[in-house]
């Protein structure tokens, strides 16, 4: 597929930063509905409060008895002292 090779090598380039970097994610919010995910994560981006390296976007699969949930995440860098 092309862009297949760039897409992965930039993502794990970001995940070789988070690593050198202490810390942990804090999930910012949650919702079931899609449309509501996307509007939330694009005015992240707008407003300047993450970059693309910094998110993490979770898609939890529904099944039957439980709806497909989405999560948003943030990297938070431990505090140096």
């Amino acid at each position: 597929m092309p862009g297949q090779c760039k897409r992965k090598n930039r993502q794990e380039a970001a995940q070789r930063r988070r690593d050198a970097t202490p810390g942990h994610w804090e999930p910012l919010f949650s919702t079931q509905d899609q449309a509501e995910f996307r509007d939330r994560v694009r005015r992240l981006y707008e407003e300047g409060v993450a970059t693309a390296d910094q998110l993490r976007l979770d898609t939890f699969c529904g099944r039957l008895v439980h709806p497909t949930t989405y999560r948003v995440s943030i990297f938070v860098p431990e505090a140096r002292s």
